[in-house]
């Protein structure tokens, strides 16, 4: 660590108090860096060394350009690693450096502790590197083209993988060699000849025959269960050469590597926002400092009508549940008060906020910290309010401030981080090989521009025609392409199609 002295005094002032306040995180190391490096290792993901792509460019210029017009200015950066890494801008005057160092421990804690994390790996630095250096391998082998083209078809479905299967333990079923003999007619009770028909009526025979090839034909489907995970069946699955597996497996690692910061967005935001403002003005402020330091905090949590800051809110809800469970405020006579006053004043005086919120940051994610948390109390405390886009007044509104629908909605958007729920159903669909994706509806349509666009890149991968079914505007439709042309059908009538078939 090359810290000029002054930014190393503050980082040792910095560290020292984040110990002093139980903070438990990874060694961090602290880089400085220009504006124009700095720009250049955001567009990276906050990585020095990825795969080349285009994005990553663009990324980087739409970066450059927004911090010369000033509608942006990077203030940190840090890795979830072991040991973490973090940038400070070298321009950034003593009291950004110390609030910037101050919201770092408080991530590398979150990192550390929080178990959404628990399953990442700590070496994503080398590992970033290693990816690289082989993509970079491939294209000297294969082309700059074909590489990055298949590059762009993986990241158009990097957001189909199952971010709890981490922590899903599934045992292979044992074989113990005594498996039955499937049965191919159904059983017909004993009978003497005169009385088969009335004790077995071929009606009957014949709808137990028809349940049995249907049962027959389920067991046959592959996959067996619907899988979540799309790109590990299609890693698995799909004809691919070598050097594409290989890259399709590099953009799945990477982002099961990131789905925890998308689950814990708020949590993690507000955790390092809570301790950068108490570190500061607890221990580390000085009298000349004070004004900066409001003026930056501030527009960290500000609010802004119709869009969620994730600071913001995990700040506020932390310091709602230190404050309630200090005070008692929460179980069972609590819940049962009905008296609004007797609520206000509710003081036990037990002091267990500060071993909450460590609780709460290693136990939750965003759907259940927001779940369990937030309460009707807080909502109207901190005037939360469900929005509507208003065309003709060009604008957002309020449109609710019921809190059912208020916590219904912020949950709505926190599930599967707003993306949708896409599940392998049949891979060898009509019996020719071809994939069929089924659209778990949750309350919100597809874009049907966006899924077409992303069957094209799902063909491409399984080289055969591709399905997607879905619910649109109230009526079920199925999508598909066959590496030419996208066609459309009611979910009905394909249905239908299916039956005839078997």
């Amino acid at each position: 660590m090359n810290l000029p002295a002054h930014l190393d005094r503050l980082r040792r002032e910095i560290r020292g108090h984040a110990i002093d306040y139980g903070l438990d995180f990874f060694e961090v190391i602290f880089e400085v860096l220009d504006y124009d490096r700095m720009n250049e290792v955001a567009a990276y993901g906050g990585y020095p060394t990825r795969y080349p792509h285009w994005r990553f460019g663009m990324e980087y210029e739409h970066l450059s350009k927004s911090y010369a017009h000033g509608l942006h200015k990077i203030y940190e950066m840090v890795i979830n690693n072991n040991p973490c890494y973090a940038y400070l801008l070298e321009e950034n005057a003593p009291v950004d450096q110390k609030i910037v160092m101050a919201h770092v421990y408080g991530h590398s804690d979150f990192f550390k502790n929080n178990v959404s994390f628990s399953k990442t790996n700590r070496k994503m630095i080398d590992e970033m590197a290693n990816h690289a250096a082989r993509i970079r391998r491939f294209m000297e082998k294969h082309t700059v083209e074909a590489v990055e083209d298949f590059i762009d078809a993986c990241l158009s479905l990097e957001g189909l993988i199952d971010p709890h299967s981490p922590f899903i333990v599934r045992e292979r079923a044992r074989d113990d060699g005594h498996a039955e003999e499937e049965e191919t007619a159904p059983r017909r009770l004993r009978s003497k000849d005169y009385m088969s028909n009335f004790i077995n009526p071929p009606s009957f025979l014949e709808e137990q025959q028809k349940k049995m090839d249907e049962e027959r034909h389920r067991a046959k489907r592959f996959p067996e269960e619907a899988v979540r995970d799309v790109l590990k069946f299609l890693l698995d699955h799909a004809p691919l050469e070598s050097w594409q597996s290989e890259v399709l497996g590099i953009i799945r690692e990477e982002a099961y590597y990131f789905a925890p910061q998308g689950q814990t967005k708020i949590m993690n935001e507000g955790w390092a926002t809570y301790w950068h403002s108490k570190i500061m003005t607890e221990k580390a402020l000085t009298d000349s400092e004070i004004i900066d330091y409001a003026d930056h905090h501030s527009g960290t949590v500000a609010s802004h009508p119709g869009r969620l800051n994730p600071y913001k809110l995990g700040l506020e809800l932390y310091k709602d549940i230190e404050d309630r469970w200090n005070k008692g405020k929460f179980g069972k006579e609590y819940d049962e008060c009905e008296d609004s006053r007797a609520r206000r004043e509710w003081d036990k005086r037990l002091g267990l906020g500060r071993e909450k919120l460590f609780e709460v940051r290693r136990l939750h994610n965003d759907v259940t910290f927001i779940d369990a948390y937030l309460t009707e109390e807080f909502a109207v405390t901190h005037r939360y309010f469900t929005y509507q886009y208003n065309k003709k007044a060009n604008q957002q509104q309020i449109a609710s401030r019921d809190f059912k629908a208020i916590k219904a909605q912020l949950l709505f958007q926190l599930t599967n981080h707003g993306q949708p729920f896409i599940l392998v159903t049949d891979a060898n669909y009509r019996n020719r090989g071809e994939l069929f994706l089924t659209h778990r509806h949750e309350g919100m349509d597809l874009k049907i521009d966006w899924a077409r666009e992303t069957l094209r890149n799902v063909q491409r991968i399984w080289h055969r025609p591709v399905h997607l079914q879905t619910l649109a505007e109230g009526r079920g439709r199925v999508l598909s392409f066959d590496g030419k042309d996208h066609s459309e059908a009611d979910s009905a009538d394909v249905a239908s199609a299916d039956a005839s078939t078997r």
